[in-house]
């Protein structure tokens, strides 16, 4: 592909302390597979934001910091060129990872028992993090239509019977990649209002529509959603920096903002180390042109996916996302239960995916690819599933 950035490049991330291929032992139990799994992308981080901290290495002090001045007003004027959202400066804090964020919000929100509805097939860490917080798990799940296409039940949400507690919602959808219409995010503002639901809006992946879709943030859709409501945001995931924890949070209900943003300063989680902040601004002020080559790029992936699936191996469906560069494969045509399905992709494709059945048991048949990644890798990672269903049913055939 030409164009003025280079994704073609391959880049070898074992031994670099990677999640995504240094556990595969450890999360798989082998690693000799190719690795399509982590929602971290195998592409360069931009040189403007590399630019940007070798520029504040070359000060040999590393002490305290403070916000840099752009901090606010760099994600401010993002948000407005990019999805016309108003955000004051008051409404932003800093957040250790939108993860943490989520299991604060838990802590200064709930108590133990107390719901957190959640709608899977989700991001897991959604239920994960409830969990583990002593909290209970409500599951009000998708409604997928005609095998296509993911849908908020909200016949369902009107008929939770206790009131109060959060609701987590992924918006674009994670693992499904939808994004959700104006007038689907108002019922569910009307709905959480009505149960006496908090909303925490994840909208991590928010900067990566593809196909010319716009993304609407959960608190521009209505009042009662921005009354209602903390959204959490990052670069992390369209400019490639995961590592470096670069999210933040937005509320714009004063009664909300200072419970959530108080407890946050009085444990000193709102101030961050001091890369997060130059990353952020470098991303926000020099990185749009780079998005858009990214996009076109995660497009053409999609589109080489859903070509090679439909020609060489029909049972496997894409479901296009809208936003992101996950894929979510509709495998239940090759008539494996989960445990089988993963095996097929470990032990005989030799390729890790995210297992759908992590995402909830609606989720199951299902598994997640990562298509971000240079194209000579991705064509690696297809013929490998090829191969391994073939070989998995050569085996199956013989038995």
């Amino acid at each position: 592909m030409m164009a003025a950035y280079d994704f073609d490049k391959i880049i070898e991330r074992r031994g670099s302390g990677a999640l995504k291929t240094d556990r595969l032992k450890e999360r798989y139990g082998r690693d000799d597979l190719l690795a399509a799994w982590v929602a971290d992308m195998d592409f360069a981080t931009p040189d403007f934001i590399i630019d940007a901290i070798k520029e504040r290495l070359n000060h040999p002090i590393f002490g305290y910091s403070v916000e840099p001045d752009d901090y606010r007003p760099a994600i401010i004027d993002w948000e407005k060129n990019l999805h016309g959202w108003d955000i004051k400066p008051e409404w932003i804090s800093y957040i250790p990872g939108i993860v943490k964020g989520i299991g604060m919000v838990i802590n200064v929100f709930t108590k133990p028992g107390d719901n957190v509805v959640i709608m899977p097939p989700v991001y897991h860490p959604f239920r994960i993090t409830t969990e583990l917080n002593g909290r209970k798990v409500v599951n009000i799940p998708l409604i997928q239509k005609e095998n296509v296409e993911y849908f908020i039940d909200f016949e369902k949400l009107e008929q939770l019977s206790e009131q109060g507690g959060l609701l987590i919602f992924s918006n674009p959808h994670n693992p499904g990649g939808r994004i959700w219409t104006k007038e689907e995010m108002v019922r569910l503002a009307e709905i959480a209002e009505k149960k006496n639901l908090l909303v925490i809006s994840d909208e991590i992946h928010a900067d990566m529509p593809l196909w010319g879709k716009n993304h609407l943030p959960y608190m521009m859709s209505s009042n009662q959603a921005l009354e209602n409501s903390i959204t959490f945001c990052a670069p992390s995931k369209t400019f490639n920096i995961p590592g470096i924890v670069s999210s933040f949070s937005v509320i714009a209900n004063e009664r909300i903002r200072d419970k959530f943003y108080g407890w946050l300063k009085a444990n000193e989680f709102d101030e961050a180390p001091v890369f997060s902040h130059i990353a952020t601004i470098a991303a926000y002020r020099k990185g749009n042109e780079w998005r858009k080559d990214l996009l076109k790029y995660i497009e053409s992936n999609i589109e080489t996916t859903e070509d090679f699936f439909k020609r060489e191996l029909p049972e496997i469906k894409v479901l296009r996302p809208d936003a992101s560069f996950l894929a979510w494969l509709d495998c239940r045509d090759l008539e494996l239960n989960q445990e089988e399905l993963v095996d097929l992709f470990v032990n005989h494709a030799k390729v890790a995916l995210n297992d759908g059945g992590m995402f909830g048991k609606e989720g199951e048949g299902f598994m997640r690819l990562n298509v971000g990644m240079p194209k000579e890798s991705l064509y690696k990672v297809l013929e490998r599933i090829k191969d391994g269903v073939n070989n998995y049913r050569k085996i199956k055939n013989e038995d």
